[in-house]
């Protein structure tokens, strides 16, 4: 099977899936990403690069094509394993937010596996696309699927947080588009192989709609509304997933032309280093459960950020981070769920301590995925390490400049452990001890398995060399 048929397995059961009951449809869901998510490892363990071309339009589009490569294939398989593994998860805690809100089981999962797969899809063939213009196009199907999530299926004021969600990201998708006009109509194409610079305007309009989607400090207003009111499964994409893509646009812009992020290095990793560092220490004021894992989205993008300026190095570090963070934030975001599912609601670290003792399965996956994204014995460490490597190839040995980046790697750590500590550890509230379905905790560790398993071979030389030689590292 070529690469585009295991792509086009996702999209054919998006259409499908609504057909079949809820068991069935969650299995199908779950298997039509486990296939492309092999297809992506094999990209990785071989290195594989290529192109394949669905059609050309006339200038100033060109070739819609598939891109294949080492960046590609890292950024496919991390959406796919955690798309496959939140499909599975689904099934229990949707069923329990339909109990919820009173809806048809039935009826809605129909509903909602239309859109969780439409989502999902639309972020794999996202990063497959070797055209801006057709990245743009499954850049808004994203947006706009996982706003009727929200909309439908949230928490609280959950039409305002969808509405809210919707206009902060179409800003940024509006903003990105712009900017891929005006680069369409300087190269007479949009195709990423055949764009030969990057003005200064449409580099800042494309920069600027990223940091509103990664989102960095002040734009960043909309994510802990989303993150901590959308359905949980939608969170555990949303957070891991979605607002990453942000960097990896970036990249194929960056690596057409840098000028932009060389002229203002300076400025953007000072920025980067503040917005990490605020949202990191805002991360101890929450006690909303799912508002402080938003936080330290806000605070692990600004790694993204600091990643692409720090040249090839640097956006290994960029690709590795978000394979670290998307596999260390579904998880955690999953023990939220869980916890929400199986204590009747609860949310609020106040009535949250001891909980170990009553769900050890669900602490110790919460423990791999703080482990994961404070870089220890996980692939977050790569992430950090490369990034540390770029600073020093860059600015050579620069005390002060070292030192607050190690500070924000330091800080994921402290609010990493000061949150375990806090809903794991210490003498246990009183709790009954929950029945659960295992589909609310073995994903979570087909997840944590990767995040350790690429630090040994084969995974870890595959990728890593793979990086090295599509990134232009020379060894």
């Amino acid at each position: 099977m070529t690469f585009l048929a295991f792509l086009l397995i996702p999209l054919i059961v998006t259409i499908l899936s609504p057909l079949f009951e809820r068991r069935v449809a969650t299995w199908i869901s779950a298997l039509a990403f486990i296939l492309p998510m092999f297809s992506s490892l094999y990209g990785l363990l071989t290195m594989h690069r290529g192109e394949e071309i669905l059609f050309t339009l006339p200038e100033p589009v060109g070739d819609f094509y598939l891109l294949y490569d080492p960046v590609s294939h890292a950024f496919g398989f991390t959406i796919c394993l955690i798309s496959a593994m939140v499909a599975l998860y689904s099934l229990p805690y949707m069923s329990h937010r339909f109990e919820e809100m009173h809806a048809n089981a039935e009826r809605e999962f129909r509903k909602y596996w239309f859109l969780y797969n439409l989502y999902a899809v639309s972020m794999l063939w996202l990063v497959y696309s070797g055209n801006f213009l057709l990245l743009y196009i499954f850049l808004e199907i994203s947006l706009l699927a996982s706003f009727m999530l929200i909309y439908l299926y949230g928490y609280g004021n959950r039409q305002w947080v969808g509405i809210l969600y919707f206009v902060w990201t179409h800003i940024a998708g509006v903003l990105a588009l712009l900017g891929f006009l005006i680069i369409a109509f300087e190269n007479q194409t949009l195709a990423i192989n055949a764009i030969k610079t990057v003005g200064f305007i449409p580099w800042l309009l494309i920069f600027l709609g990223m940091v509103v989607k990664l989102p960095g400090l002040g734009p960043h207003i909309w994510l802990p509304w989303a993150h901590a009111e959308a359905p949980t499964p939608v969170s555990a994409l949303l957070s891991p997933l979605t607002v990453g893509l942000a960097g990896y646009v970036l990249l194929r812009v960056y690596t057409i032309d840098s000028s932009f992020i060389d002229t203002y290095r300076d400025l953007i990793i000072v920025y980067a280093l503040i917005s990490s560092v605020y949202a990191g220490l805002s991360v101890f004021k929450q006690r909303d459960y799912k508002r402080l894992l938003a936080y330290s989205t806000v605070s692990q993008m600004g790694y993204v950020l600091i990643a692409l300026c720090l040249g090839s190095y640097g956006l290994i570090g960029l690709v590795v981070q978000y394979m670290s963070h998307g596999f260390g934030k579904a998880i955690l975001f999953m023990t939220a769920g869980a916890i929400i599912a199986t204590f009747h609601g609860l949310r609020s670290l106040d009535k949250m301590r001891g909980m170990h003792e009553f769900i050890p399965t669900i602490a110790n996956a919460a423990l791999i995925g703080f482990m994961t994204l404070s870089g220890i014995i996980t692939i977050g460490m790569f992430a950090e390490f490369y990034i540390l490597v770029g600073l020093t190839r860059i600015y050579g040995f620069n005390v002060y400049l070292i030192a607050a980046v190690v500070l924000v790697f330091v800080i994921s750590g402290l609010y990493s452990f000061y949150t375990m500590k806090s809903i794991y550890y210490g003498t246990p509230l009183k709790y009954e001890k929950p029945k659960f379905s295992k589909l609310l905790d073995v994903p979570l560790y087909v997840i944590a398995f990767f995040s350790i398993a690429f630090i040994f071979p084969p995974l870890a030389p595959a990728l890593l060399d793979g990086l090295r030689a599509v990134l232009g590292v020379i060894p």
